[in-house]
């Protein structure tokens, strides 16, 4: 069989992570696989990359471009907002030269490849969703505005008035297009996400599946703390909380805010906090207690030993679809506390291997991370953590399902 994983890039952003996991799960399995980006970052073969020398500029100034008609909207939000208006010319013809018999969209915005493409791609379609953007006109998280089921128009992120604004263009652009997809089948990495998308207008006719990003549980492990700590040059007699994204610090919808308002309620005065994804802002505030700033982790190792020298990590989000720092930490056995929201509750089992706090809930999120420190003590949390991951999302345990799924659609 051979599967052609199609995403952005291979290893920058948290899709591309995941794409590129999914990737090595099925060579693991002896799919022939390949992964089609523009941007590559690795040496793999494996990993083909459409960026050619003559196509180099246009590659990168092709994403500044698509986001012209955006610019309009000088009050939009920080929300991601991708419009396809255009892609790299003629990737569908690289997609259909290679000839694979299963495509695998995963995070194909940033100028990559225009919606109505999909319709030219040959071979059947199956489309990992990362964020909510298949089924919005455009939004890549809906900030709690429900108007994709409507058309959209009126958008919220892009603070528009106007009912033919931008996101109801799009949204047009999406329905025209899925209905003349022959074969599109829509993988939801969590629960949350899928339930979402198969019960949207734009998608709601097209084959879903639940099935989550894979980890390689031989890499993400537990690693000695008192060595972690050595490492990082981190103290060895605090309770370290470790927060981090890609841009952790100033995306609002990772939480940052949240958090420093629930770290004033810890009741412990020997913790320090560990900040990854972000360098130290310029007008950061003074928490109570001494802040460690990494900035950017790019290494799969720094972060393995980066998990594994902290007692808790906190994700605020106040969106989120499978976090990968979530399924990290679980499996480098520290557990986590988060909002009971989105993907969240497919990992973090309370007060089994972290904490679920009600939503936006500041108390008990500060809660959480008290919780933990004090009944960790024995490490039992710690390894149900682990037990979790190894059950739930190994990357060859995972790796079967997809190779389940593209085996049932070809025989349909």
């Amino acid at each position: 069989m051979k599967v052609l994983i199609v995403n952005l890039s291979d290893i920058e952003g948290g899709a591309a992570r995941a794409a590129y996991r999914l990737h090595q799960s099925l060579l693991g399995e002896g799919v022939d696989s390949q992964m089609l980006v523009i941007n590559k970052r690795t040496t793999d073969y494996t990993v083909l990359s459409s960026n050619t020398k003559s196509s180099k500029l246009l590659d990168a100034v092709r994403p500044s471009i698509e986001q012209l008609p955006v610019k309009f909207y000088k009050n939009k939000s920080k929300t991601t907002f991708s419009n396809s208006c255009i892609g790299k010319r003629n990737l569908f013809k690289i997609i259909n030269e290679i000839n694979p018999d299963i495509v695998h969209l995963h995070w194909i915005c940033g100028g990559m490849i225009r919606i109505e493409d999909f319709k030219k791609i040959k071979a059947p379609i199956v489309w990992s969703l990362h964020d909510m953007w298949a089924f919005t006109g455009g939004c890549h998280y809906n900030e709690d505005c429900n108007r994709y089921q409507v058309g959209c128009g009126e958008c919220k992120v892009l603070h528009s008035r106007h009912a033919s604004d931008l996101s109801s263009r799009v949204w047009k652009r999406k329905n025209r297009t899925y209905n003349r997809v022959n074969s599109l089948t829509i993988v939801g990495l969590s629960s949350w996400l899928n339930d979402c998308s198969k019960n949207s207008f734009l998608l709601k006719g097209k084959k879903h599946y639940n099935l989550p990003n894979p980890i390689n549980t031989n890499l993400y492990r537990p690693f000695d703390k008192s060595q972690a700590r050595d490492l990082w040059r981190l103290p060895k007699d605090k309770k370290l909380v470790l927060f981090g994204a890609m841009g952790a610090t100033s995306d609002p919808r990772k939480g940052y805010v949240l958090l420093k308002e629930a770290l004033a309620e810890i009741k412990h005065n020997d913790v320090e906090l560990i900040v990854f994804g972000s360098s130290k802002p310029k007008d950061s505030q003074n928490l109570g207690f001494k802040t460690h700033y990494l900035g950017h982790i790019h290494d799969d190792v720094s972060l393995v030993t980066l998990y594994s020298c902290v007692d808790v990590m906190v994700v605020p989000s106040v969106q989120e679809n499978l976090s990968n720092a979530i399924m990290e930490s679980l499996a480098c056995g520290t557990p986590v506390v988060g909002f009971n929201i989105g993907g969240n509750s497919d990992m973090i089992e309370h007060k089994l291997n972290g904490y679920l706090a009600p939503a936006f809930d500041i108390t008990e999120l500060s809660r959480g991370i008290d919780w933990v420190i004090n009944n960790n003590s024995k490490n039992e949390i710690s390894e149900y953590a682990r037990t979790k991951v190894v059950t739930c999302f190994d990357s060859e345990k995972v790796g079967k399902r997809y190779l389940s799924l593209y085996k049932e659609i070809l025989r349909n």
